[in-house]
């Protein structure tokens, strides 16, 4: 039904919160030391902790503890320095000690916020309400056998944060963007890879629905395991929609835990939502609280780097550049960090931004590789862009040429290299001077043109005079050149 002043829709706003669930990075597991690594074969990094085998008992990973403190700060959370695990209890298959290991009222960040731009400009400020430790289940596989389901506890312990917003998103472009602002995050503090496909983040959006104008919450269902910002923007869509309908055709919403069909674009209920008690939480008393000393925090917040907005806003302010392409520089940390390696031998700055985002960043995608897989060095970098800007060789032949002898020989003093290999632009003024004579008597006819006004033949003759030159000369100075004789 299209949305206008008299459709239901236009009468009920949406009122969601999501529950972001991001596997950290760690080599080992929370509470063992097994590996953490995705794709091994199946039951692979398993021990007696993993299995929840009888007498087998946790010890907590410390850097867990520091990857969420991180994010925490980033996410202008209050660091809980005394927190402590719980028992959420329920029974599958996947869960083999029949309770999963979490925090329930003592999490170790609370009361934050982050705010994310929109596509008009605008800025939304979204609450975080807390951020809890807590261990993965395992995989339950159910298309491998007609009969039988299989179980691989390899993600069985792996570490998770859990990011629970409050209930401030209002539009499914807000909970995409504030999706994507936590993915950039966790990927630049070096806290998860926040890759969607393989379950690094995973999202469960709470939706409702209210009357405009009006302040009490709905009745809410959560849909889980958004795997995708897209499919994040299309089930809140549906869901919305949905509640609407039912609203206005008389009905009433059932709390309800939903499942989405990226297929179809539908949501469907799987089971009636749980309530905290249904999970009997206390506290686990197989580990100690977790204490975090005034130092230790203190270390953590040091060592936390510039975030992508500060970046971002920085690289603006200092360079006069685009907020799309200072976003190219906020979200890489390798790109940055050649940036800032290559910045101090560069005489015009602008210039070694325009070579990054420009020929540089597409040699890189045409190899597959990143920055930091390239072979030319910053600083040979920066020398092979000084020559260019001191009109010593052509930008062209900088790229097409020099560059790619630049990583042929690792060590190579660049300005040496594009001596030897006959790439700098002639000093023979008289050479290139026979040139531009040479091609003004090949077009006659585009010579007189030109003097009754068709000024875009000059582009013909500087390309002709650029090509007997072998691309070692100056383009201004052909220009030049060429206007003086046209006089």
């Amino acid at each position: 039904m299209p949305l206008t002043e008299t459709s239901p829709h236009h009468h009920f706003e949406l009122v969601s919160g999501l529950e972001i669930h991001v596997q950290l990075n760690t080599n080992t597991k929370i509470f063992s030391s097994d590996s953490a690594s995705f794709g091994s074969l199946p039951n692979q990094n398993i021990s007696t902790v993993s299995l929840a085998l009888p007498g087998a008992l946790p010890k907590l990973n410390k850097e867990v503890v520091a990857k969420a403190i991180r994010i925490g700060l980033a996410l202008n959370c209050k660091i809980n320095q005394v927190n402590h695990f719980d028992r959420k209890n329920y029974f599958y298959a996947d869960l083999p000690k029949g309770y999963q290991i979490t925090q329930d009222n003592q999490p170790i960040c609370v009361n934050g916020f982050l705010e994310v731009e929109l596509s008009d400009g605008s800025l939304k400020k979204i609450g975080i309400n807390r951020i809890h430790l807590e261990e993965d289940a395992g995989k339950s596989i159910h298309d491998q056998d007609a009969q039988y389901s299989f179980v691989d506890l390899n993600r069985a312990g792996v570490p998770l944060i859990e990011i629970v917003t409050e209930p401030d998103i209002r539009s499914a472009e807000e909970a995409s963007a504030l999706l994507s602002e936590i993915r950039k995050l966790v990927r630049h503090l070096d806290v998860s890879d926040g890759n969607m496909e393989e379950g690094s983040l995973r999202c469960d959006a709470n939706i409702s629905i209210r009357e405009r104008g009006t302040t009490a919450f709905g009745i809410r269902c959560e849909v889980k395991n958004l795997n995708s910002m897209r499919n994040v923007r299309r089930a809140m869509e549906f869901e919305f929609g949905r509640q609407v309908e039912v609203i206005a055709n008389g009905g009433e919403i059932i709390q309800s835990t939903l499942n989405f069909d990226a297929d179809k674009g539908t949501t469907s209920p799987m089971r009636t939502k749980e309530e905290a008690n249904d999970y009997r939480y206390f506290s686990d008393p197989d580990l100690q609280p977790v204490y975090i000393s005034d130092e230790w925090l203190a270390e953590i917040k040091s060592a936390m780097p510039a975030l992508p907005a500060e970046i971002s806003r920085l690289m603006i302010e200092e360079f006069g550049i685009s907020k799309a392409d200072a976003a190219l520089f906020a979200e890489d940390l390798n790109l940055l960090k050649y940036f800032n390696e290559a910045l101090p031998a560069v005489r015009l700055k602008k210039n070694l931004i325009n070579w990054l985002i420009g020929p540089i960043r597409a040699a890189l995608n045409e190899k597959g590789i990143s920055i930091d897989n390239y072979k030319i060095k910053p600083e040979q970098l920066a020398a092979a862009l000084n020559l260019v800007d001191d009109k010593k060789i052509n930008q062209q032949i900088a790229i097409q040429q020099l560059l790619p002898a630049v990583e042929e020989h690792e060590n190579a003093d660049v300005s040496a290299l594009a001596a030897d290999l006959n790439l700098l632009i002639s000093g023979d003024g008289n050479e290139i001077e026979g040139f531009v004579d040479e091609v003004l008597n090949k077009y006659p006819q585009q010579v007189e043109a030109y003097k009754k006004g068709k000024k875009g033949v000059l582009g013909l003759f500087v390309g002709d005079v650029m090509k007997l030159a072998k691309g070692k000369a100056d383009a201004k100075k052909i220009n030049e050149l060429i206007l003086e004789k046209l006089k």
